[in-house]
């Protein structure tokens, strides 16, 4: 009786959380188009709300923001852009999510497969399609909830400024923004975008989160203490994404002046050294450190004072052993010792001596362990060995059920095998397997303990050697989707860093 009703439309909100559910999955969206209207009006804007960021190479969804009839007068230029019509949506509207470097980008490629008489590298005629089309949001009253902004080396910025200088024109556009990304750089040549990112952040009143990277400190500094600064009773999580810590000082103060901060996500910077961490030690208000990626040197007195301080709060960590010097069994101690509540666990190219420390680690974390990744690459033969220890041991250690498993390993058949029967009782909704070597083929211990007991719900299996994925097999797609397993490419299913990063919380 539900399930009709919410066919029939009799319960929209309803239907709305289950169709909410599926917001970053596009192609069960547009299924979702084609079951009724009422289907299709509560789906569309959710497809619409981020289109420069969906993972196609198809870009004609900007013709169809051109052919808004309400903007037929102002923006339709010597025949350039298509005739204004009556839309079935007012899709302009929809807009919550805006990336400048992917907005630039995806015109630039439009421009190149449909409008090829402007020319790719026309900068005239790229900065005028951009202006046309962000006047139409402007002139749609968008409300906007993210915005990002990347200043990069590249002829995309000439646009960006005139972008920057439009919203600055229309402070209405950004006024609600709560989400804001900074990928400034270091280049000394765009000061004036710099100068209008200021602006930017000086008009913000509900800013909840802030991200903030590839620079200097400093250059971030002096716009978080500026005392027009707005946001000390809304922001609540700020991530340092590539950012340069060397020679800070104040940095305890962008903290202080924060009375709702909840959360600190630091993601592969440098220069984490003493003087940065006293300055932690030494803050009044808790330091909620959320995530830690890590992959260059680190003094390991530094990051025994800030787990000693932070440890208990931190959910997401990564670390690349390859590239650092620490002593491993140290580090790893300090983490089982102070870190109990990590959720994401992502591991790189760690030596078959601390591989029982690893197990350490998982062990202790067992409780809250919802996302693993191991990554050990064949071409370091030293490393490689360690891959049969991890498939023998791994499976009887891990939680009874996993969001994500990612396996980057050397794979030999008896390995896999034993790995799959120590997990017989776990379910694990994505399970990811990137197949570096090894001449067994592992299929039939794929059907016998996962596709045969339902023990996960999407696959993906990817071969370097044979340069063959499991998805590119469609008989065997067709057989597992038979048991409610889709299986997936490797590259679609697995977690993109830089997307973890955009959605951190």
């Amino acid at each position: 009786m539900s399930c009709s009703k919410i066919f029939s439309g009799d319960l929209p909100e309803l239907t709305y959380k289950i169709i909410k559910y599926f917001q970053n999955d596009y192609s069960t969206l547009h299924s979702c188009i084609l079951i009724n209207r009422l289907w299709c009006r509560l789906t569309i804007p959710l497809l619409w709300e981020n289109p420069f960021s969906i993972p196609t190479n198809n870009y004609n969804f900007i013709e169809t923001y051109f052919k808004t009839k309400l903007n037929e007068s102002k923006i339709i230029n010597d025949s350039l852009l298509p005739s204004a019509s009556n839309t079935l949506f007012n899709y302009p509207k929809f807009l919550k999510y805006l990336y400048t470097y992917k907005f630039t980008f995806c015109i630039a490629k439009w421009l190149e497969t449909s409008k090829p008489e402007i020319g790719l590298y026309s900068v005239t005629g790229l900065n005028d399609m951009c202006i046309s089309l962000f006047k139409i949001f402007i002139e749609n009253e968008v409300n906007l909830h993210t915005l990002e902004i990347e200043v990069s080396s590249t002829y995309y910025n000439t646009c960006l400024d005139k972008i920057l200088e439009l919203i600055l024109q229309n402070k209405n556009f950004i006024h609600n923004i709560k989400n804001l990304k900074l990928f400034i750089g270091d280049y000394d040549e765009f000061k004036l975008i710099k100068n209008r990112i200021t602006e930017i952040i000086n008009l913000q009143q509900n800013l909840k989160k802030i991200l903030i990277g590839y620079d200097d400190l400093p250059s971030y500094q002096s716009l978080l203490l500026l005392k027009e600064y707005n946001c000390s009773n809304t922001l609540n999580t700020i991530t340092f994404y590539h950012v340069n810590f060397n020679d800070i000082f104040n940095f305890y103060k962008i903290f202080e002046q924060l009375n709702v901060l909840e959360s600190v996500n630091i993601l592969y910077c440098s220069f984490l050294n003493t003087d940065f961490i006293q300055q932690i030690i030494n803050l009044t208000k808790p330091f909620k450190l959320k995530s830690l990626f890590i992959n260059e040197l680190f003094q390991i007195e530094s990051l025994h004072l800030l787990l000693q301080k932070s440890g208990d709060s931190l959910e997401n960590f990564g670390f690349d052993f390859n590239r650092n010097t620490i002593p491993r069994k140290i580090l790893l101690e300090l983490f089982i010792k102070y870190c109990k509540n990590i959720k994401f666990l992502d591991l790189f190219e760690f030596e078959i001596q601390i591989t029982y420390k690893i197990f350490d680690l998982i062990e202790s974390i067992k409780k809250n362990l919802n996302y693993l990744s191991i990554h050990i690459w064949e071409d370091n033969r030293h490393l490689s060995i360690g891959n049969s220890i991890i498939l023998q041991n791994l499976g009887q250690i891990l939680p009874n059920k996993l969001e994500y498993i990612n396996l980057s390993l050397v794979i030999k058949e008896n390995d896999f095998k034993v790995f799959l029967e120590n997990s017989q009782d776990i379910f694990i909704n994505k399970l990811l397997i990137f197949r570096q070597g090894g001449s067994d083929d592992i299929l039939p211990y794929i059907k016998k303990y996962i596709m045969k007991e339902k023990r996960v719900r999407y696959l993906a299996i990817e071969n370097i050697k044979k340069r063959r994925e499991l998805s590119d097999l469609k008989d065997i797609v067709k057989e597992f989707k038979l048991h409610n397993i889709r299986i997936q490419s490797y590259r679609d299913l697995s977690i993109n860093f830089d997307d973890f990063t955009m959605n951190i919380d």
